[in-house]
């Protein structure tokens, strides 16, 4: 599966600020093909870049909608944060911020 404009943004965003390099298009479920744009497991941190926001896509669209909310719960009753994102906030670079603070907490929680 080829990587969307965001996608390839968002992953040289992350390696321009050296963040550790995730997993991309991650299967985290056993039973369901449902993956995340990217997934640091170890974390069980994920990054759903939700596009066409503006244009009226699957993400936005009843029945695109209510599967990833299915999709996000079951990731939730598996122990995952997911952070969901839009392609501005992956283009302002507040996704890639917030990224940032995410793993930051992370590791801060690790530590203790």
């Amino acid at each position: 599966m080829s990587k969307s404009k965001l996608e390839t943004l968002f992953s040289n965003q992350v390696k321009m600020l050296k963040l550790p390099v995730p997993v991309q298009e991650y299967k985290f479920h056993s039973t369901r093909k449902w993956r995340f744009d990217f997934a640091y497991p170890e974390m069980k941190l994920a990054v759903e870049i939700e596009g066409g926001t503006w244009s009226g896509g699957r993400h936005t669209r009843g029945a695109g909608f209510e599967n990833d909310c299915i999709k996000y719960g079951e990731a939730l009753l598996l122990g995952w944060t997911v952070y969901r994102c839009t392609g501005g906030m992956v283009k302002s670079g507040l996704a890639i911020e917030t990224l940032e603070k995410l793993i930051l907490n992370e590791e801060i929680k690790d530590d203790k």
